[in-house]
């Protein structure tokens, strides 16, 4: 196949074999470094960019897996093709599942290593071009390290840039998992305190009797074992933003406390008679209905009302499913880099899975289920096995806020899918192809989108 010239490194001990190899690559229009020893190749790898890797798994010094290791620490994307002998397949395998691309049994024909190389290259090439890709559409709906297109999420983004640049405290409600303190870093990063500290404490996760000093500090002496003084986060967080976690949890008593400091912009630590100054922001979020707890008479409503100047409700995910094709590129772009695992994408298969799921942990859990197929999977697309969920846990939903009025089929959430990666293509449907994994033809079949005929002609399936 004709592949664009690249960078080879070439390790083979065999001097006649590396010279046959190397003239014919050469031949081909690639630069081609050879190394006739797997520390020489080690070397080289962390000297020199590379586009793709060839080389002999059994070298007289290092063998061929120390050199893939070397390859995944130094260029962690590097293609790596290993050259075998019969014997040694199974070792071979193995790589594979540790990040080689693929491998060549010894003899080969030298068409068989332009073959690989041109594949190796094009799946590169692609991921590259996935990745620019999905950094493009996050950038383009993001906001600090929080991601939607939905209205649902736009209207958060909005309200995040009007309530960042104030001084207001900001409650935020939500299912856990839906990002709360993503948004909460939004709001602090994006105000005029961003260089200054944020401090964020999970109010269910300390005990009550401890909460009232890592709060407000404490002065040597207070209480049994208070061995020295201690600021409080009050304290260090001091022109900056205070973020309380579950701050529905928090006991009544401490409610009152949080009140008072709030009400007099300072802070009295235990044990003191002198209160010190503030200067913070606090930021409360809550998964709890507050209001209920109120009634309940668990929760003040005049501290409710003084931490709830700008109130954010975050939807759950399966409110806003025509976020999971970009939360799941984003999360499996994240994997891939983490990992090193050589993964062009979903099948629609997953995709239709993911879209289906009801996601009780949200967007946490997604993310959980993306790293674990990333793990999981050996390479190429992200097939449904990997996910180890359901498929036929919870209600299927299409893509669209359109609410259908009947169960919607694959081929209808499949349409969806293909519209959403032209449209993010600009209707470029070879690229859309590329990226999807499949055929032009194919393309045409899975989604019979309005912009598109029927059929496509020859020429533009060519």
């Amino acid at each position: 196949m004709k592949t664009e010239p690249c960078r080879i490194l070439l390790v083979e001990d065999d001097r006649e074999m590396l010279e046959l190899v190397q003239e014919h690559l050469e031949g081909e229009g690639h630069t081609v470094t050879p190394a006739g020893l797997g520390a020489e190749a080690i070397v080289r790898l962390k000297a020199e960019p590379f586009d793709i890797v060839l080389t002999d798994l059994r070298l007289p010094d290092v063998d061929g897996m120390e050199v893939l290791q070397a390859s995944r620490e130094t260029q962690r994307d590097l293609p790596v093709i290993l050259i075998t002998a019969f014997g040694t397949i199974e070792t071979a395998i193995q790589a594979i599942r540790q990040g080689a691309y693929d491998f060549v049994t010894k003899p080969f024909a030298m068409d068989e290593i332009s073959l690989l190389v041109g594949k190796a290259w094009e799946a590169r090439r692609l991921r590259e071009e996935n990745r620019r890709l999905r950094e493009e559409v996050a950038g383009r709906y993001r906001l600090h390290n929080l991601l939607g297109r939905s209205p649902a999420m736009q209207s958060v983004f909005a309200l995040i840039r009007q309530a960042a640049p104030g001084d207001v405290n900001v409650l935020i409600t939500g299912e856990s998992g839906t990002g709360k303190e993503l948004v909460a870093k939004a709001l602090h990063f994006n105000s005029h305190r961003a260089d200054r500290p944020f401090v964020p404490i999970n109010c269910a996760a300390v005990p009550a009797s401890l909460l009232e000093s890592e709060l407000f500090g404490h002065v040597k002496g207070a209480f049994t074992g208070a061995v020295s003084s201690r600021r409080g986060l009050f304290r260090e967080a001091h022109g900056g933003t205070l973020f309380l976690d579950e701050i529905g949890d928090m006991a009544p008593e401490l409610q009152a406390k949080l009140l008072r400091a709030i009400e007099d912009r300072s802070v009295r630590p235990v044990g003191s008679d002198q209160a010190a100054p503030l200067d913070v922001r606090i930021i409360a979020a809550t998964n709890q209905d507050l209001p209920t707890r109120i009634r309940a008479g668990q929760f003040r409503d005049d501290l409710y009302y003084r931490l709830a100047v700008i109130p954010i409700q975050l939807p759950a995910l399966r409110e806003r499913k025509e976020d999971i094709p970009l939360l799941a590129e984003h999360f499996l772009s994240r994997a891939i880099t983490a990992s090193g695992k050589q993964v062009s994408g979903f099948t629609p298969e997953t995709m239709t899975i993911l879209l289906r799921h009801p996601w009780p942990g949200n967007v946490r859990e997604l993310e959980n289920v993306v790293e674990r197929a990333v793990t999981l999977t050996g390479g190429g697309t992200i097939a449904p096995e990997t996910l180890l969920l359901d498929a036929s846990v919870g209600p299927p939903t299409a893509l669209s806020l359109a609410q259908l009025p009947r169960r919607p089929t694959l081929q209808e959430l499949t349409d969806e899918y293909v519209a959403l990666v032209l449209q993010e293509t600009d209707g470029d449907k070879a690229r859309a192809a590329d990226l999807l994994g499949i055929s032009k033809r194919t393309l045409y079949r899975w989604g019979r989108h309005p912009a598109a005929p029927d059929e496509p002609s020859e020429e533009e399936v060519g």
